[in-house]
């Protein structure tokens, strides 16, 4: 008897590579959009890309976060150092079914590239897409690149939204089939200036994201200025807000990562906290929990975005025991079904006929 397998949460029944059925006030057709409307909390993470062409290096990066994250950003070349291109991960996750948000960033491309990259994205089933202006060329490893900068974050949100809202490149030329996406950009409440950084939320919000993942939040207090005059300015009510979460390896770590990476506030505290463990790097991945218990009750708060570089095996614990998915299982990546039904056929037919021969087992399956 052929199995019966439910469907999962959020699941074409077609195929898990498909786009779901459009709904009513939703602009995409993905699984992201629908959760957090539905109020729930959300989940993101971060993949690191590749230095490699085997698209096995990519799997093997997502089978990690199966079942804990509702979302997995596609990195475009962060830092300024090359690696496998946003567009090229997006292409592999969307085709087992995984629901990745597509960094763009401003450096690299023009407004041409920028937005046929929408379009074949959008083609290949991306749902969720997120609006960079990019670090300078300086900041990676090939610093002789000449940048682009075309269009900034602001510029490149109002860009895709008028693709997907009124039909139309920025030259005027209508789109035979416009996109369908769930837009996000990026904020930082811990850079300064401190009080420009809610008016600067409230533009990227006017320009057209309806998400945002903030820069890693180990400052809470700090965060809580900031959501308390994003909500004076009644933006809260308009965007779904992710807050950047992360796990420090160690004390040596933070203190590097304070003085060498731009836009990163690591308050003495942390340090001291760290410093004070015997166990550093798994005191950093309770600072992370303990963080995310914090952050995770602030008003106006929709969700984390996880940030484990190079730790990435701690995500799972880290939204475990958190608690922030209150029970909730998001999607994760199983065989499909046709696949399951021939295992099951293989394994009936052995019991019946143990002596008949595999090749003849195998045709008679394909028949």
């Amino acid at each position: 008897m052929t199995p019966i397998l439910p469907l999962q949460p959020d699941e074409n029944p077609a195929g898990v590579h498909l786009p779901l059925e459009p709904l009513p006030g939703h602009t995409s057709r993905g699984r992201l959009e629908r959760i957090l409307r539905r109020g729930e909390f959300a989940v993101t993470t971060e993949l690191n890309p590749p230095d490699s062409a085997d698209p096995e290096d990519v799997y093997n990066r997502a089978k990690i976060f199966d079942g804990w994250v509702d979302g997995i950003n596609a990195v475009d070349a962060s830092g300024a150092n090359c690696h496998m291109s946003s567009v090229g991960i997006c292409a592999l996750l969307t085709r087992m079914g995984y629901a990745p948000i597509m960094q763009i960033a401003c450096r690299d491309k023009n407004r041409i590239a920028i937005q046929g990259d929408v379009l074949g994205a959008a083609a290949m089933g991306v749902a969720n897409i997120l609006c960079l202006t990019g670090d300078g060329v300086q900041a990676g490893d090939q610093p002789g690149a000449k940048p682009v900068f075309d269009l900034d974050s602001i510029s490149l949100l109002e860009t895709i939204r008028i693709m997907r809202d009124n039909g139309k490149f920025l030259s005027g030329r209508k789109l035979t089939t416009p996109p369908q996406l769930f837009l996000g950009a990026a904020v930082n409440p811990f850079a300064p200036p401190y009080d420009f950084r809610p008016i600067h939320l409230g533009k990227k919000i006017a320009a057209g994201a309806q998400f945002i993942q903030t820069q890693y939040c180990f400052d809470v207090p700090m965060l809580k200025t900031f959501m308390a005059k994003a909500r004076d300015l009644g933006l809260l009510d308009k965007v779904f807000l992710l807050v950047g979460v992360g796990p420090l390896a160690s004390a040596k770590t933070a203190k590097w990562i304070r003085s060498n990476v731009p836009g990163i506030h690591i308050p003495d505290a942390v340090i001291q906290r760290l410093e004070g463990a015997q166990d550093q790097k798994k005191e950093g991945k309770q600072l992370c929990i303990d963080i995310i218990n914090e952050v995770k009750e602030i008003p106006g708060v929709s969700g984390i975005h996880v940030m484990a570089y190079r730790q990435e095996e701690y995500v799972a614990e880290i939204v475990s025991e958190s608690g922030v998915l209150r029970g909730r299982r998001p999607w994760n990546r199983e065989a499909a079904r046709d696949e399951l039904v021939v295992a099951e056929r293989m394994r009936h037919l052995r019991e019946d006929e143990p002596d008949q021969a595999p090749q003849k087992i195998v045709e008679r399956v394909g028949h």
